[in-house]
């Protein structure tokens, strides 16, 4: 449990990081100048992202028990955890005794216009969701937030009467909006925090941190000058 050793860490919760953290000071570490200022700490470093991603991997692989899966990657801030996570996968299984088939399949997520509820998710992109029937879908996000969006997405996968789904999530945050729900397997659970890099925007801003600073995750100070933050859902 990062920052606290008060309690034995919960499996289903990932790595648990406390609200009161401090993080790693920015100069330990290599990033953009032009984004000097705009953010706060590194609260993730990437090689501990990179272990957690391999245990998952490893996590998902014994659960299924080596049967196909078919991953759904929710676009965008997922593609990175998602390309990281299915080449784990497959490396666990090239060094087993059974060949397990993996399809990878891109989605976008679209429930909010301008901060706006419009009342309904619209799933853009992928292939038609009925070839999901009978499948083994594994959904890889990179943050849950309050939960709704997946439970909607869940809501309209299994119409379609797969064979199982599970959802695999970089980030859970912990805020009092969440309903409730909890992937199936959680990188790290996180405080109320709006965080970036390792693929993770905000307002499209920061996707260079990737080519910079080795895919930390880095924590945006509330007075970032640029565009207002999306709502996450």
């Amino acid at each position: 449990m990062a920052g606290s050793r008060e309690e034995a860490p919960d499996y289903g919760r990932g790595v648990v990081i406390m609200d009161d953290w401090p993080g790693y000071d920015l100069n330990l570490f290599t990033y953009p100048q032009h984004y000097y200022g705009d953010l706060d700490y590194v609260l993730i470093p990437h090689g501990i992202v990179v272990d957690r991603i391999e245990r998952l991997a490893k996590d998902i692989m014994k659960d299924i028990g080596y049967c196909d899966i078919m991953v759904l990657c929710v676009l965008k801030g997922g593609y990175k955890f998602c390309a990281d996570l299915v080449e784990h996968l497959k490396n666990i299984s090239r060094n087993s005794d059974r060949f397990v088939s993996m399809k990878v399949d891109f989605i976008r997520l679209k429930s909010y216009r301008n901060d706006q509820s419009m009342g309904e998710m619209q799933i853009i992109g992928g292939d038609d969701l009925s070839t999901l029937a009978g499948k083994n879908v594994l959904i890889v996000e990179d943050v849950v937030g309050t939960g709704r969006t997946m439970k909607a997405l869940l809501g309209s996968i299994e119409k379609y009467k797969p064979n199982r789904i599970k959802v695999a999530s970089l980030l859970v945050k912990r805020t009092p909006r969440s309903d409730g729900f909890r992937p199936d397997y959680a990188g790290f659970e996180i405080p109320d925090l709006f965080v970036v890099g390792y693929a993770l925007d905000y307002n499209e801003y920061f996707r260079d941190l990737n080519e910079y600073s080795g895919h930390l995750a880095f924590v945006i100070p509330v007075n970032f000058h640029h565009c207002p933050a999306s709502t996450y859902v």
